[in-house]
């Protein structure tokens, strides 16, 4: 699933508003994979003054997993800023060029060179793109780079954050603002599995199977996809893990002249940014952490949970739905509503929908799309449009439009390289892989957790069945003794990264690590909701080095 950003951006543009979330099935470590899930005790965090103290001089050069130093053509690289290009289908091409920042700064882009190995750091190298807003003059005493991931496994960074810039402009009166394509991703060398006449086929097909043959077809389809992947990618597919995405952001704070890494995840960035707590806890700086993923659930517990939490939001919207002015497209009921929704995709099971583009609207695409509606409360209109069009006028073009973007399809029928990225990064993280029988035996749990969502979350634990390299570990270790403190945001009613998962992992990064703050209300991720209460944790810690009171609610 996705995470999705921004929703007062246009329809047409809401491909480009929506990043990866997934990180439930994602996995991340060091370097043994550890399955005790131990929690260390750990003394409290170093002040915010010592850390801002600390960031004004560049760490010395960093060493690989192996404990070999990179060479100096990398920790004294000189990126080449220049004016950013318009965004290519691989990242995603329905924002257009990066608008121009208020008072007319413009947005710059750079390649930094990583090794592809970090076990043999003079060898190949791959090329990350990067793009930043340079720091806006009077805003105080610059502090250094924030850097962001909004989400993924597979969300282009580089695209995201000129979509969402007006979020963070704040921010920028301090930082330079940077992000990133991660190794695998978009301009880094993105990983594309399947040409786009193909990806259409694939995620219209059938994900419920009902009987053997279907099964088999979703085997055979998986397999496909990953013979797609080797054949074209190969030989980055054991190299893109989240760990060296973790050790690439801390060249990246070498190169950008930080002692220590300022950094914003979202959703799947909270998960990578707990690895690079996990691998440098000295070099955390000023981190915060929104949509927090639970680093203690495995690919099967995290989904099961993801499709509860979806199942939740429909509930939420359902309510508000029935309870409204306007006449609601499934009825004045919500349990009796969500009868209607697993009735209609049973009905598109049996025979797909027409739509504006000649396209079918099929079960598949028509659960993705009200998914994807479901991760921000401002969105839910859009799904109150495509249930009535599809209920009411057998049309399912809204709804398409909603799983075209969770799917990563640009308006010129291209693909991003989300899907591909996000597999590929999630299977070489993971180890675990799931058959028929594996997913078979908890199909009951997922139907009770989700009717609606539940049997095709199930059936996606297929999709590292057949992967060609084996995953790195069962859960990320994200344990960071010694880490400046890092703010953990939870929203209630996060449909993606379900409330529990930030009390999970304040608890995995240990004692006087992580801080929580509560945010009650709806949607993935809290920043942008701009409730003022949040608004004032974050900004207060980012800017001015204030840690909040853990356990801050905010409503």
């Amino acid at each position: 699933m996705r995470h999705s950003r921004s929703p007062r951006r246009p329809v047409a543009a809401l491909a480009a508003a929506l990043m990866v979330t997934a990180a439930v099935t994602s996995g991340c470590g060091s370097e043994e994979p550890d399955r005790s899930r131990r929690t260390e005790a750990r003394p409290s965090g170093r002040s915010p003054a010592a850390a801002d103290a600390a960031s004004r001089s560049p760490a010395p050069s960093g060493s690989t997993s192996a404990g070999q130093p990179l060479p100096d053509s990398l920790t004294r690289q000189q990126p080449r800023w220049s004016p950013c290009p318009a965004p290519d289908a691989a990242q995603g091409t329905d924002t257009g060029s990066p608008a121009p920042l208020p008072g007319g700064d413009r947005w710059e882009c750079a390649k930094l060179k990583v090794p592809l190995d970090y076990s043999e750091p003079a060898g190949r190298t791959l090329g990350i793109e990067m793009i930043r807003a340079a720091e806006r003059p009077g805003g105080g005493k610059r502090i250094g780079s924030l850097v962001f991931n909004f989400g993924g496994p597979g969300g282009s960074g580089v695209a995201a954050l000129p979509a969402f810039a007006d979020e963070y402009e704040t921010l920028r009166g301090r930082y330079d603002l940077v992000s990133f394509d991660p190794r695998g991703v978009g301009r880094s060398e993105g990983v594309r599995c399947l040409s786009d006449e193909r990806l259409d086929a694939y995620f219209a097909a059938d994900w419920t199977p009902d009987t053997d043959a279907e099964e088999r077809s979703l085997f055979a389809r998986q397999k496909s996809f990953a013979d797609g992947c080797e054949k074209r990618a190969g030989d980055l597919l054991p190299h893109l893990t989240t760990e060296n995405t973790a050790r690439d952001m801390d060249l990246l704070r070498q190169v950008l002249g930080d002692r220590k890494l300022h950094y914003f995840g979202i959703s799947y960035g909270t998960e990578l940014g707990g690895v690079y707590a996990h691998l440098y806890p000295e070099r955390v700086g000023r981190a915060v952490f929104d949509a927090v993923v639970d680093p203690a659930s495995n690919p099967a517990q995290g989904s099961l949970s993801q499709a509860g939490g979806f199942q939740k939001a429909l509930g939420n919207y359902l309510d508000r739905c029935t309870s409204g002015e306007e006449k609601c497209p499934v009825g004045d009921d919500p349990a009796a509503g969500k009868e209607r929704i697993t009735e209609l995709l049973a009905d598109l099971d049996a025979e797909p929908m027409p739509t504006d583009s000649g396209r079918k609207l099929t079960e598949s695409l028509a659960e993705g799309g009200i998914a994807q509606a479901l991760y921000s409360e401002e969105t839910w209109d859009l799904l109150t449009q495509g249930l009535e069009e599809a209920m009411v006028d057998s049309n399912g073009s809204t709804l398409l439009l909603l799983a075209d973007a969770l799917n990563g399809r640009n308006q010129d029928g291209t693909y991003s390289t989300l899907q591909s990225s996000l597999t590929a990064i999630s299977c070489a993280d993971n180890e675990q892989r799931y058959g028929t029988g594996a997913i078979r035996n908890r199909l009951p749990d997922f139907a009770e957790a989700s009717p609606v969502f539940g049997p095709m979350s199930a059936w996606g634990l297929a999709s590292c069945h057949d992967w060609p390299v084996h995953g790195r570990w069962r859960t990320p270790p994200v344990s960071a003794a010694g880490s400046d403190p890092i703010l953990l945001i939870g929203t209630t009613g996060d449909p993606a990264t379900p409330y529990g998962g930030t009390r999970a992992m304040q608890g995995e990064l240990g004692d006087g690590v992580g801080v929580e703050v509560t945010y009650r209300g709806e949607g993935h991720g809290a920043y942008d909701s701009r409730n003022s209460c949040v608004r004032k944790a974050v900004d207060g810690y980012l800017l001015r080095g204030r840690v909040p009171r853990n356990g801050t609610d905010c409503t």
